[in-house]
């Protein structure tokens, strides 16, 4: 237990320190909930902190019924940590911005590892990604990392207007990208020796 939820603490890490230092001053937007709700509440004029504290209360609740008390328990830990570590790591006065082809790479590593981190434990960071565990288990034969890949994509394509094509058009190559990478983790793990364990297997 102990374990399980440090990992979800060093995913939670990972992923505050790259949507503070690599996202945000990147203007890189990933179809997820803070998306969604700069959609609504450009529709609406309401703040849009109410639309991420009500979207993000609906995602608990939904975990909850669907996924389980440890999952919904989990999930909670995995979002105030997030949030705990996004506002640190947003606040200190450092920058590790070099050029958005270098960004671009660091963040979809560190965010795939990230969300690796919290889903192989059984844990949501409270986004979009407790949808895409759920269809995982209705559809197993499409991975969790597909799933939520489109379901970000369609939130950046429904965002077009409040965005601009070249924030979507990044967006969804991020969103292709980082999926792609979690879909590689949690499919053979972090162990090296099962990254190469398919190439083995050819050669032999």
């Amino acid at each position: 237990m102990l374990k399980s939820f440090f990992k979800i603490f060093f995913g939670n890490f990972l992923l505050g320190f790259a949507y503070a230092k690599l996202m945000v001053p990147n203007e890189i937007v990933n179809g997820g909930v803070t998306s969604l709700s700069l959609i609504f509440s450009s529709l609406t004029s309401l703040n849009i902190t109410l639309f991420t504290n009500v979207i993000t209360g609906v995602l608990l609740t939904v975990s909850l019924i669907f996924l389980g008390k440890f999952f919904f328990f989990s999930s909670v830990v995995s979002s105030v940590s997030y949030l705990l570590f996004f506002n640190l790591f947003y606040r200190l006065p450092f920058t590790v911005h070099t050029n958005i082809v270098v960004d671009f790479v660091m963040a979809v590593v560190l965010i795939a590892i990230g969300y690796y981190c919290c889903l192989s434990e059984n844990s949501s960071t409270a986004g979009l990604d407790v949808f895409a565990v759920i269809l995982n288990k209705k559809i197993p034969k499409i991975s969790t990392s597909v799933f939520l890949r489109y379901l970000n994509i369609t939130v950046l394509v429904l965002g077009l207007f409040s965005y601009g094509i070249r924030a979507v058009i990044l967006g969804i190559l991020f969103s292709f990208s980082f999926t792609k990478v979690m879909d590689i983790l949690m499919k053979r793990g972090m162990d090296p020796r099962n990254l190469f364990h398919k190439t083995k297997r050819l050669e032999e």
